[in-house]
């Protein structure tokens, strides 16, 4: 009896010890996983953009940042950052140019990756157009002197009130100028744009919530876009702009993300612990916080 027991006891062990040999190998964490997609992020990146150290150097940033980002698919998160790398926009910081923001995917039970163009990104990139000759965006606050009329001569005249007190906005407006003598001209009032926002899922977090003016002219200025010779670049912001994307290929870019139906998860009080920065990174300093702006 003792025998066959101690016969057990080892084989168990030696079961034990040899388990781990036929485990699958752990899937890379986000961290690690940004510090693999380097050299990909560099041939994506444009010839006019460089530094690919310095958009993983904010991709590590936002996931320290933005709760739940470091939970979300390799996948999504890999599509998000070579869209933006393709782009020439940077994933976040101070630029405004572009957010990463996770969402709960129901049909996957797992959170991903939804990109936010942001306001300066859409400006950039119309800059980037051969006919593009000027862009005009402005908020129109109560007390303003405003009038515009649509037609075959459009009308447009602003003229803001002077002083340092405003009220609240009532309109928001685009205007484009193109070398060829093109123009167009686009206004939402503060209806159109709230109708806009509810119909997005980052209606009450995100940009939206911390930089709300900005996005309102943003919503303006694609509605623009909609009367405008676009750029290649363009085009596919405005195709990926609030979806997921869930091949980081480059084929990947040139079909349309999907829109995710997905929903805001109630977020914890605590922030999900990220493992720390790789060696590679140390040193290096983090992406300033956008400031956030209020929901003028």
């Amino acid at each position: 009896m003792s025998t066959n027991l101690a016969e057990r006891v080892a084989s168990k062990r030696a079961g034990r010890s040899a388990a781990p040999a036929h485990r699958p190998q752990q899937q890379p964490t986000l961290v690690q996983f940004v510090q693999q997609l380097r050299p990909e992020i560099d041939r994506a990146l444009p010839a006019h953009v460089g530094g690919a150290d310095r958009i993983a150097r904010i991709a590590l940033t936002e996931l320290r940042r933005v709760e739940h980002l470091a939970e979300c698919t390799q996948e999504s998160f890999a599509g998000a950052l070579m869209t933006c790398s393709a782009l020439g926009l940077e994933p976040g910081g101070v630029s405004g140019e572009a957010y990463l923001l996770p969402f709960w995917n129901k049909k996957v039970r797992a959170y991903e990756v939804q990109l936010v163009i942001g306001y300066q990104g859409m400006i950039k990139l119309f800059w980037q157009h051969p006919l593009a000759a000027g862009l005009d965006t402005h908020t129109v606050f109560e007390g303003d002197e405003f009038e515009y009329e649509y037609g075959l001569a459009p009308v447009l005249k602003h003229k803001p009130t002077r002083g340092s007190t405003k009220g609240a906005p009532t309109h928001y407006y685009a205007v484009a100028r193109l070398a060829n003598g093109g123009n167009a001209l686009v206004v939402l009032d503060v209806d159109d744009v709230e109708a806009i926002r509810k119909r997005s899922k980052a209606k009450d977090f995100g940009p939206w919530a911390t930089d709300h003016d900005a996005m309102a002219r943003k919503t303006t200025v694609r509605q623009l876009f909609k009367l405008l010779p676009k750029s290649a670049e363009l085009a596919r912001a405005v195709a990926h702009d609030e979806t997921v994307r869930r091949d980081p290929s480059p084929e990947g870019l040139d079909t349309p993300g999907d829109y995710i139906p997905g929903e805001v998860v109630p977020q914890p009080d605590e922030q999900p612990t990220v493992e720390d920065v790789p060696t590679e990174f140390a040193g290096w300093p983090e992406a300033a916080e956008p400031p956030a702006t209020g929901g003028e």
